[in-house]
Parts: structure tokens; C-alpha cells; sequence
């Protein structure tokens, strides 16, 4: 299993270019990699953010009419968990690979795990396609595009970054050097056991 975080950023850029193409939201995911690799996890990850993206900017048009921002709040809502839920199975898979891993004496805690980290450059990968997008923009002003060209390289300087941090952190976790402890989200608004608007819903007549 391929772990190193340029891999990584490479099928996150795969899927982004991939749902640029159709630019759709309802567009049906067809994952090029097999079930049960990280890979297939990553790509599924990336293209629930770029569906969000898209979800994202339709909810803040101006002259939206309420009953679509409600659906479109909660298909958000929906695929914030399904974010969460992948990226909880992403740091099952890297959990395995780091369990012969023993702590040193004295090893350092890190509360953000590798899959979390990893959440942060798709993101990254999606705000870099999109500046990119706005730097090219033939409806604006030069000051516009210079302006983006600016933020473009904050971004891609914050990319290489985070792909070297990613990389240290697993080589500190398999050296001992650093221990990773996993807490899940627990998200409760979705869930019609502890979000109170729903469970007291559930008891009326």
C-alpha cells in the first residue's frame, strides 16, 4: 500500500479533473479504483467535496427560493456526514499499517490523525483548481487576476507543506517517535438519537 502524501495529492487532483469535466452535482461517482483500497476511499472522499463545493455556492445565490435552500441545506448536511464517515474508514485502513508501530519513551501525542490532515489537502486541491480557475477569468480585471495569482501561490506553497507534514508525521508514528490517537466526530444533528429537535419530534402525536 502507496501512503506517501504526492500519491495521495495525485488522486485527489485525478478526481477533481474527473468532476470538473461534468460539473453536475447528480453526476453518478464512477471510481476507477478497486473497492476496499485507500485509493478508492481517497477518490470517493475527493468527489463528495467537490459535489459540496458546487452544493456550497448554489445555496448563496441571492434569489433562491426557500424551499430549494432547505433541500439544498440539508443534501449538506447529508454530505457532511458521508465526508466524516469516509474519512473515519481512511484512518481505519492507515491505522493497520502503523500497528507494529511501538511508541518510544517519551513519543509525542498528535490529536489530528493522518486521514484528517488528508481532508485538508482535498480541500486544498479543490481551492487551487478553482483560484486557478479565477486567475484565468476573462470577465475580470487585471487587478482580479493578479490579485488571485497571489492567493494562488499562498495556496500551492500550503499544499507542498502539508504534503511534507503529512509524510513526517506517518514516518514519526512507524519510528515511534510520535503517537497518533484517533477520536471519531460524533456528530449528534444528524443522528435522531441525540439531536433533541429530532427525538422530541419523534414523541408527538
Amino acid at each position: 500500500m502507496m501512503t506517501n502524501a504526492l500519491h495521495f495529492n495525485k488522486i485527489f487532483t485525478r478526481c477533481t479533473e474527473d468532476y470538473q469535466r461534468f460539473q453536475d452535482t447528480d453526476h453518478p461517482l464512477e471510481n476507477p479504483f478497486a473497492v476496499g483500497t485507500p485509493e478508492n476511499l481517497l477518490y470517493h472522499k475527493n468527489w463528495i467535496d467537490n459535489v459540496q463545493w458546487d452544493l456550497e455556492d448554489l445555496i448563496r445565490a441571492p434569489e433562491i427560493d426557500p424551499g430549494k435552500a432547505l433541500a439544498l441545506k440539508r443534501r449538506i448536511d447529508q454530505s457532511n456526514q458521508g465526508r466524516t464517515d469516509l474519512v473515519e474508514k481512511i484512518d481505519d485502513v492507515l491505522l493497520e499499517k502503523y500497528a507494529s508501530a511501538i511508541p518510544l519513551s517519551g513519543a509525542r501525542l498528535n490529536t489530528e490523525s493522518v486521514a484528517w490532515a488528508l481532508d485538508r489537502l482535498s480541500i486544498l486541491v479543490l481551492k487551487i483548481y478553482h483560484m486557478t480557475a479565477q486567475t484565468r477569468r476573462e470577465d475580470a480585471g487585471e487587478y482580479h487576476r493578479q490579485k488571485c495569482e497571489q492567493k494562488l501561490a499562498v495556496l500551492q506553497m500550503q499544499q507542498q507543506d502539508l504534503i511534507r507534514a503529512i509524510d513526517e508525521l506517518q514516518e514519526d508514528i512507524l519510528s515511534g517517535k510520535r503517537v497518533v490517537k484517533v477520536y471519531r466526530q460524533m456528530k449528534m444533528y444528524n443522528d435522531p438519537t441525540l439531536n433533541p429537535v429530532l427525538y422530541t419530534a419523534k414523541k408527538q402525536p
